[in-house]
């Protein structure tokens, strides 16, 4: 049974590619960069589902609140430091429209379901989300709701002597479901119900799990090594082309199975990178830049949309690109800066927030988040207008 703990370099450096392709698409440099999130979906399934395995393999069973308290103290920190930022910012700083949708949305993200929210109202990602500063945080939503149903799921999938043929089973059935709801609802004219369900996207997270079960696996390892690197080159480029070429919603068949094969090459390339040992692909993706980049992915994601929006129409006299750069730099300032004084301590008790002190400390914050949401004056409706013509 191989470690499902070990930590691999390259896909720290996959997350750094994703959460570029991300900020250029924000900017308006790269019309497919939203893809950026799937590959973020495929390795949240690779690697969430790893360490499941890897668990009921060692011990014999899951231990879910263990799980969801490691998930926790890993994901939460961040963004509640960012979101009650972004609230006080918003008010101080964001026009009446965008503190009113803030306001609205607020309860949405503390439940992790703002997805849903977004669905409900049908608020499209690609043109009503100009306003919103937590537009973003679908994804996350996504993500949660994943990581709170799959380990249950695996928890009982996986006991017993085929226990991981029966979760490789699952996946790809699930994926397969996932994609004909994806199919059926994208023919909508409004495309939000398929881009931002959790059950439509589940099918790349699933795409990832698949990935990281044994019988994939013991695959992935018979590939030898001069044949893993031109597969991972093939993959990487049909990926930066898909990230080049797609122009979101109006790509024609991005719900007929476009999103469903993107993933699924992330998934490959995901698998043979963490399976097939000394490939020059892992070495690349490995660089000191994209792993350094991945390394503070999370936080870069949270802070880039609320700093795109409260700061690019400051910069206007910089021109398009000279704006875009310096909220880039601002927002990757704020991610270091997070992730080493909130997430990190908290993540590893340590510095600060040794102990109970760290938990103490979010759990406060997010008190005074609540408080600002209570007390803050909503805007009147249709008070207030941006123009971010650049911002997708």
């Amino acid at each position: 049974m191989p470690d499902h703990r070990k930590h691999i370099t390259a896909l720290d450096g996959l997350r750094g590619f994703a959460v570029a392709a991300v900020l250029l698409f924000h900017a308006g440099y790269l019309r497919g960069g939203f893809l950026g999130v799937d590959l973020f979906f495929v390795l949240s399934g690779f690697l969430i589902t790893g360490l499941l395995l890897g668990e009921a393999a060692g011990r014999g069973r899951i231990g879910l609140a263990a799980f969801w308290g490691r998930r926790a103290r890993r994901l939460l920190p961040a963004l509640v430091c960012v979101v009650v930022v972004t609230l006080a910012a918003t008010w101080a700083w964001g026009t009446p429209a965008q503190l009113r949708f803030a306001l609205d949305d607020l309860p949405w993200v503390g439940a992790q379901a703002v997805n849903w929210h977004y669905i409900g109202e049908q608020i499209g990602y690609w043109n009503a989300s100009d306003t919103r500063v937590f537009a973003h945080l679908w994804s996350i939503g996504v993500e949660w709701q994943f990581y709170l149903a799959w380990p249950l799921v695996v928890a009982v999938a996986a006991r017993g002597r085929y226990g991981e043929r029966i979760v490789a089973l699952l996946c790809g059935t699930g994926a397969l479901v996932s994609l004909a709801l994806t199919v059926s609802l994208g023919t909508a004219v409004d495309t939000t119900r398929a881009y931002e369900g959790t059950d439509t996207r589940a099918a790349a997270l699933l795409l990832g799990a698949l990935m990281a079960t044994a019988p994939v696996r013991g695959l992935a390892r018979r590939v030898p090594r001069r044949a893993a690197d031109p597969v991972c080159l093939v993959l990487a480029c049909a990926l930066a082309v898909a990230w080049t070429v797609t122009e979101g919603e109006k790509a024609p068949l991005l719900f007929q199975g476009g999103l469903f094969l993107h993933s699924l090459a992330a998934a490959v390339l995901i698998v043979l990178l963490a399976q097939v040992p000394g490939t020059r692909a892992a070495r690349i993706a490995g660089g000191r830049l994209p792993r350094r980049l991945g390394e503070v992915s999370y936080s870069l994601y949270l802070w880039h949309w609320p700093v795109y929006l409260l700061l690019l129409p400051r910069l206007s006299a910089l021109g398009g690109g000279g704006a875009a750069a310096v909220a880039i730099g601002v927002s990757l300032v704020a991610a270091v800066a997070t992730q080493r004084l909130v997430e990190d301590p908290v993540r590893f008790r340590s510095g600060w927030a040794r102990g109970r002190r760290g938990l103490v400390a979010v759990a406060a914050l997010a008190m005074v988040g609540a408080g600002l949401w209570a007390t803050l004056p909503a805007p009147v409706p249709g008070a207030g207008t941006v123009d971010i013509s650049r911002l997708r």
